[in-house]
Formats: structure tokens, C-alpha cells, sequence
């Protein structure tokens, strides 16, 4: 399923991707610190309270997977100039949507790469990135090459000490697929939060849920805070709240690996 760019008609230079009926991301080029949507909010929290956060003398690398219009890579380079970003995108035609019409200033410190996200990781170096962003859809679906413990054990070989995870991801109650994803998170980090709205929490309705972990002490107090004085709440698990929530669920394989399940027709989510 193609994503394309649709113009935001009440905000001139300012567009979302738009995939079928699901819209994936905004960006507004003339003010990248603004962010649309809640999920990539609770991803820009928790960037900017952990490798964000560092001296600022110390050279910090954040990866994508999956690009979209740019918007949290123009956060990052925005919030903490000179980060050296990689995007690794596989849609060639979106890619190039986006340099046409949402071009990236000079000497933003972002890389745009035309691979799949799996591939993409692979061929980085060893002990390399600070960040990885994990936003990577297939049309309203995860990709199953970025769920499985191989991919965690690659992604473990190519990041640095301190290095923080930020997943966004999608289900519906009770979980099943993204029980068995947060245990492949859990598996490769000491710490994992997970945070979504309360009526995902609840089961009223399919959402995205957000997966922060690293093993370095993650800020859960300051994230939760954050998270709760929302315009639209999330309610953030951490420590052994994520532990009972996995309960018995085990990680995704590259033999039994799944995309994340289909929204009903209709459904709306960012």
C-alpha cells in the first residue's frame, strides 16, 4: 500500500502521510518542534529526556526505521543541532514526495537511505547508534522482519552503551502480538516502559502503544509525568508492571515472525 503526502489545508507548507485510511505522521517544515500527533510525542519525551539530554559536546547518532515525512528526524535536528541522523525508508516514490516538496534544510545532519529497515540496521557499523526509532509500517501494519529476537540481537551488536530503543507499535486488547513483541524488547534490554491512551489500555478501541527501553535507568517518573498531562493521557507501565503484562508471552522468531494485526476498516489511528 503506497504512502502519499496529502497538504494540510489549514496550515500552508505543512502536510500528513497518509497510507489507505490510516495517516502516519504530519510535518510542518516551517516549525518542526510542533508534533501532531500523541505517539510521536511520547517518542520525542523520551528522545529528549535520555540521549538527548547528554553534554552537549558528545556526538550523538540516532537511527530510524521507517521515515514518513521526516517529522521526528526534524525534531531531533531541530531540538539538538548537529545529531547525525540515518532514514532508512524503503518507499522510493514517498522519498522522493519528500525531498520535492518537504525538503530538508542544509546541513541538517540527515541521511535519507532507500532500504528496508531490517536490511537498512545491518549494514551499519558495530557499536554505532545512541537511538533507534522504530516507526516502520507497511501500508497499517508492522513489518514482521522488525519484531523477532534476531532482529533485537542485530540491533544489540549495533548499538552503543546507553543506547535507548523508542517503538512505536499497534494492537488492539488483549495484546497477543504486542505481548510477544515487548517480550523480544525485553529480552535484549534491562528496562522497558510501555505506555498507550487509556482507551487502547481498555480495549475501546485499536491504538498505537509506545515502547521505550534501554539498558541504562530510564527517567519513568519524568516520562509517566509527562505522559499524564497529555491532552489525550497515556498511562505508562515500567519495571515489573511490564513483566506481568508479558506474563507467559514469548518473543517473535524469523521462523514464526508476524506482522502487527489489521485495524478494522474505519479505524482511525496515529
Amino acid at each position: 500500500m503506497r504512502a502519499h503526502l496529502e497538504a494540510d489545508p489549514f496550515h500552508p507548507g505543512a502536510f500528513r502521510v497518509v497510507a489507505g485510511e490510516t495517516s502516519q505522521s504530519y510535518v510542518n517544515p516551517d516549525d518542526p518542534l510542533h508534533l501532531e500527533f500523541e505517539y510521536v510525542q511520547r517518542i520525542t519525551e523520551a528522545l529528549g529526556a535520555t540521549v538527548l539530554a547528554r553534554p552537549a559536546d558528545e556526538r550523538v547518532r540516532v537511527v530510524h526505521l521507517g521515515g514518513g515525512g521526516l517529522s521526528i528526524p526534524r525534531w531531533v535536528a531541530a531540538r539538538r543541532p548537529g545529531t547525525a541522523q540515518i532514514v532508512c525508508e524503503p518507499d522510493a516514490d514517498l522519498v522522493d514526495d519528500v525531498r520535492r516538496l518537504l525538503p530538508l534544510p542544509k546541513q541538517s545532519g540527515i541521511k535519507v537511505r532507500v532500504v528496508d529497515g531490517r536490511s537498512g540496521l545491518a549494514a551499519m557499523p558495530l557499536d554505532y547508534l545512541d537511538a533507534l526509532v522504530l516507526d516502520a509500517f507497511d501500508g497499517p501494519r508492522v513489518p514482521a522482519s522488525l519484531t523477532t529476537a534476531e532482529f533485537f540481537d542485530d540491533l544489540a551488536l549495533r548499538r552503543r552503551r546507553g543506547a535507548v530503543l523508542c517503538a512505536n507499535i499497534t494492537d488492539r486488547a488483549p495484546f497477543g502480538w504486542a505481548r510477544r513483541f515487548v517480550a523480544g524488547v525485553r529480552g535484549s534490554f534491562r528496562q522497558v516502559m510501555v505506555s498507550a491512551e487509556s482507551p487502547v489500555w481498555k480495549g475501546r478501541r485499536f491504538g498505537n502503544l509506545v515502547v521505550v527501553a534501554s539498558d541504562a535507568v530510564l527517567p519513568a517518573t519524568e516520562l509517566s509525568r509527562l505522559a499524564a498531562r497529555a491532552a489525550f493521557p497515556y498511562r505508562v507501565l515500567a519495571g515489573r508492571e511490564v513483566v506481568d503484562w508479558i506474563s507467559d508471552a514469548s518473543p517473535f522468531t524469523d521462523a514464526d515472525a508476524q506482522a502487527s494485526p489489521v485495524p478494522k476498516r474505519g479505524t482511525w489511528f496515529s
